[in-house]
């Protein structure tokens, strides 16, 4: 693997793309390199960048596993996620429309304008659910674990609505729509340049994930925090009761 050009590796597996992008190594700007070169050129062990390539898998799917916990660990890890895109996944898209070859390819003007506009209302939306949906759902745990404001918490519950969020979330799944449209659907043929293949392969693979969150909100999430909200109204009304 060493002494085989970055363009060939890349060629075999666009995913080792990504792996040498952590490491610095931009394939496009290494391209007729061999792995070795590039490696010294950056002042990597190259035994170690190897490693880490023969380890490169895309992550199984959560959604089983998720079913089990509890609603807290299932924020826990829609958060990390959140933090995964933004600071890791949508970088590098961004870094690799922005070094596309405009004169070569014809769409690449297209995603530079449209992607970032994309990375922006996508940013607001997750920070957005995180500030109001996953604190609600945050609070409502908490009620059901130990003592609470009572006077907070029903000012909290009138304010919003598990079934609302679920119902707005359900009509703005397909935030990808724009992109898979100009990019008919990630379509590449003969010709198609390495460069804009790996792309595709990551913007498509971005968009599996991106379903795959969804789902979890869908499924996992809205479910467990409905039933939540309906026992932490039932104890509000008991505790009403009593005094």
């Amino acid at each position: 693997m060493c002494d085989k050009k970055i363009n060939d590796l890349v060629g075999e597996n666009y995913l080792y793309a990504s792996v040498l992008y952590y490491f610095g190594i931009q394939f496009y700007n290494y391209s007729e390199q061999t792995l070795d070169q590039a490696c010294k050129a950056r002042g990597l062990n190259t035994r170690s960048v190897i490693r880490s390539l023969e380890s490169a898998n895309r992550a199984a799917n959560p959604s089983l596993s998720l079913a089990s916990l509890p609603v807290d660990l299932v924020i826990a890890y829609l958060k990390h996620t959140h933090f995964t895109f933004v600071k890791q996944q949508l970088p590098y898209l961004v870094n690799l429309i922005n070094h596309l070859n405009a004169p070569q390819v014809p769409i690449a003007k297209d995603l530079q304008l449209l992607f970032p506009l994309f990375v922006e209302d996508f940013i607001h939306h997750i920070y957005q659910e995180e500030d109001t949906l996953f604190n609600y759902i945050t609070l409502l745990h908490q009620a059901t674990a130990r003592e609470y404001n009572q006077g907070q918490l029903y000012f909290e519950m009138e304010k919003h609505s598990i079934r609302k969020y679920a119902v707005e979330h359900e009509t703005h799944d397909d935030e990808m729509i724009g992109i898979r449209e100009i990019t008919d659907h990630y379509a590449v043929g003969p010709h198609t340049s390495l460069h804009l293949r790996v792309l595709y392969s990551e913007l498509e693979n971005f968009e599996r994930e991106l379903r795959t969150h969804a789902n979890v909100e869908n499924d996992i999430l809205f479910p467990k925090s409905i039933l939540l909200e309906k026992t932490v109204n039932e104890m509000l009304r008991q505790k009403i009761k009593l005094n």
